[in-house]
């Protein structure tokens, strides 16, 4: 077992291996000042919680007290092998500034209370407003940190015990163009790819992914190829020049730096000319794909010149990263919010589907497509339905679908709302501004740092007409503008699953008991149901299960034909396992499936689809009728896209364009990595990027204190001077208000939140909001201290 300085050595030490080698084992630990392996007396099975990779871990446990963790061994995501937040991130949940006991408004203030108080104002305004307003009057907006019982219970409770169509989770930021694009090509959320592919590639294209910082397991990986013989070659599309970018040009590949907001034309110039070159697989395309004709043709005068004018690009650059990509002989490519967070989000991310599907490079080991998430359980959130997709991958649009839910359920099919797909966060925070949304949920999230323009979220919040419920372990900022706080506990306090981005699932024992009065999320969600005396058909309790394992043994049983089919496995199961399982899981693969789509069968026929898919430009959603005439032999979908210029393009007041983005140290909102003493010292403070030619010009240094603004607001930060493109500025968005005196908001100057800055605007397709193109300036404050 190593332990080792995370910090400083994030990705450890190299084990090299060779294409088709196993992935050497490397076990991780850390453990608090003093304790010694043999000190502690249990370790209790989990997996990570601070990103999405999925990481298996084990918890150390000393007198009901957690002390550390450990990589487990033998699982096959990690292999052992740990990241920063993995290692220190655990510290957050012995806080003394935990939430021990539920808080309600009094006389403008939060004080505590007991639990029979708070979830009776709960229960109470859920029934005013049901029987004054019906069911679209209540909004739940969770999270991608619960587990696969909770989010399944949620579903449950709002879809179809409540029936409101309003709830959507934090994955929205996230991971919503994932899911998108999946389903726009595959008409089915899933990921085709495995981790595994890394182990078999000779090409690992990275676009809009800096998975140095944001999956630092599975960089060790690639890093261990790259040191290995045969290793692949690296393709990075980023405006930053991060560690994977470096890893591009050291490898022979290509690091490619277009101007944020521009991804479509540099998508359809790399198409052009894969296609023109001749790097296509003719079979492939035609026994599996349908659009092949309508993507050739929009590509066609999409030359590197062309996009390169557009990305502000050389043409030659271009076509060498094409000409790796179609000289590949086992393509792996993979998405994140690089391409997830801008204005033509799915459009960008459904080209590199094409990409690999226009070289026949799915399927098989090495060839594999990994729409990244941004969470652990962002993957659980769409599965399970508590966001705008219908659990088990069902589809709205169809009759049949919600009749099947409804069956499980044991409700009628006319409770469950589908006259139109859910609201997503953006529509729903809309909704909270006019009025017509009275009273809104949040569950394990923190929206008052995390959307987008915060000074319009802040004021929503703070209506008198709006009743804020907020579900959480510490006073977030959004927890500070609540009418009733609830008290949860977290990751090593609970039992329930995680599944992570390549589909494998994990179970998490509870280690320790939550402090003071603070519930499992599970618990207050059945607690809520119980007090409202939600009913089934039968006159039954609803939803019907009590407690983690039963909950999961519905889920598991709802899932059945479906695409994410987790009938072989239960808690016994997966603690019986030495690790993890890929779903699907069913009689039929009763050890899980490393791969989809290894026979080039989509789950896209008409009557099993989860999507019928959506128009690229305006979003709009295809019929039934027409996806049928589109996709009658259950193929997947070759969807073409025109380039679009970005909304709100840089000009003489706003010339920068502005990203916004993550940082290794820090998850979301700092509330748990800003409480691990490694973690919080490593970024205290936030900061923004701008290249060396820009700072020249504008007369910064390394360590000035810069005021940055758009037409939202402004924020001041300290200057670093990076390999970030000319023309563009980056702020991580961890950081916000809670341990300032300001609290929930700027106390009285300019911000430090990210998101001040940012514009209320999202992808037509999957609605993802945009966090990588708005424009804005950039000034030296006067006497700002370095």
């Amino acid at each position: 077992m190593t332990e080792r300085d995370a910090i400083a050595k994030p990705w450890g030490a190299r084990t090299p291996f060779r294409p088709g080698e196993p992935w050497p084992d490397r076990v991780d630990i850390h453990l608090a000042g003093g304790v010694d392996p043999d000190d502690v007396q249990r370790w209790v099975r989990t997996a990570s919680m601070l990103h999405s990779n999925g990481d298996a871990m084990d918890i150390a446990v000393v007198d009901g007290r957690i002390v550390g963790v450990r990589g487990r061994v033998e699982d096959r995501v990690n292999h052992g092998r740990l990241g920063p937040k993995d290692l220190y991130g655990w510290q957050a949940n012995g806080s003394q500034d935990r939430l021990t006991r539920p808080l309600v408004r009094v006389d403008g203030g939060l004080v505590e209370t007991d639990w029979d108080t708070a979830m009776d104002r709960v229960v109470t305004r859920s029934t005013q407003l049901l029987d004054e307003r019906g069911p679209s009057s209540i909004g739940f907006y969770t999270t991608g940190q619960l587990m696969a019982e909770e989010y399944y219970t949620l579903a449950a409770i709002g879809h179809g015990a409540i029936g409101t169509n309003h709830m959507d989770g934090n994955t929205r930021l996230c991971t919503a163009t994932a899911a998108a694009a999946l389903k726009e090509t595959f008409a089915c959320d899933g990921q085709p790819g495995s981790y595994t592919d890394v182990d078999h590639a000779d090409v690992i294209a990275l676009f809009g992914h800096n998975m140095a910082e944001t999956q630092t397991v599975l960089w060790m990986r690639i890093l261990d190829r790259l040191a290995g013989p045969q290793p692949p070659r690296i393709v990075c599309v980023d405006p930053r020049d991060t560690p994977v970018a470096k890893a591009a040009r050291d490898s022979g590949g290509v690091h490619l730096a277009p101007l944020p907001g521009t991804n479509v034309a540099l998508m359809n110039a790399l198409l052009h000319e894969i296609i023109a070159n001749e790097w296509v697989d003719p079979d492939y395309l035609d026994a599996h794909t349908v659009g092949y004709a309508e993507l050739r043709a929009q590509v066609e005068g999409c030359t590197p010149e062309w996009a390169g004018g557009i990305c502000r690009l050389d043409p030659a650059e271009i076509r060498a990263a094409a000409r790796v990509l179609g000289e590949a002989e086992r393509l792996l490519s993979t998405v994140l919010q690089g391409f997830y967070q801008s204005h033509q989000a799915s459009a960008a991310a459904v080209q590199v589907n094409n990409l690999n599907l226009v070289r026949g490079m799915l399927g098989r080991p090495g060839c594999g497509i990994l729409q990244m998430n941004g969470q652990p359980t962002a993957q659980n959130t769409r599965e399970c339905g508590a966001d705008g997709d219908m659990s088990g991958f069902r589809n709205w649009a169809n009759d049949a679908h919600v009749a099947d839910l409804a069956r499980h359920w044991n409700i009628d099919p006319m409770q469950i709302p589908h006259m139109a797909p859910p609201t997503h966060a953006m529509q729903m925070i809309r909704y909270c501004e006019e009025g017509s949304i009275g009273m809104l949920w949040v569950s394990g999230t923190n929206p008052a740092v995390s959307l987008p323009d915060l000074s319009r979220i802040r004021s929503i919040f703070s209506q008198d007409r709006l009743f804020l419920v907020v579900q959480d372990i510490f006073l977030s900022e959004t927890a500070q503008l609540a009418d009733v706080v609830l008290p949860a506990a977290t990751w090593g306090e609970k039992t329930g699953c995680f599944t992570n981005v390549d589909r494998t699932v994990h179970l998490s024992d509870k280690a320790v008991e939550p402090p003071g009065q603070a519930r499992p999320d599970l618990d207050i969600f059945l607690d809520y149901a119980r007090r409202m005396d939600f009913r089934d058909r039968d006159g039954q309790p609803f939803p019907a299960w009590h407690d983690a394992e039963s909950a999961f043994a519905a889920w598991a049983a709802s899932t059945e034909g479906r695409p994410c089919d987790y009938t072989g496995l239960s808690h016994e199961r997966l603690r019986a396992a030495p690790s993890g399982i890929q779903w699907p899981c069913n009689a039929e693969h009763p050890d899980g499936t490393e791969r989809l789509y290894v026979d080039g069968r989509f789950w896209s026929a008409p009557d099993h689809c989860e999507s019928y898919g959506r128009d690229m430009v305006t979003g709009a959603p295809l019929s039934p009728t027409e996806y049928r005439a589109l996709n009658p032999d259950a193929k997947a979908v070759l969807k073409a896209a025109e380039y679009l210029p970005p909304h709100e393009p840089p000009g003489p007041e706003h010339p920068f364009v502005l990203i916004t983005g993550r940082t290794i140290y820090h998850f979301h909102t700092r509330t748990k990595t800003g409480r691990a003493p490694e973690l919080q010292a490593a970024a205290p403070r936030v900061w923004v990027e701008c290249s060396p030619a820009d700072a020249g010009r504008l007369g910064l240094t390394d360590g000035d204190l810069a005021e940055v603004a758009t037409p939202r607001g402004t924020l001041h930060a300290h200057v670093r001077i990076t390999g970030i493109r000319d023309g563009v500025l980056f702020v991580p968005f961890h950081y916000g208000y809670w341990d300032t005196p300001g609290g929930s908001a700027p106390d009285g100057g300019p911000g430090r939140a990210a998101n001040e800055l940012t514009a209320t605007d999202w992808d037509p397709v999957s609605k993802q909001p945009l966090f990588k193109t708005a424009a804005a300036s950039i000034t030296p404050v006067e006497g700002g201290q370095r």
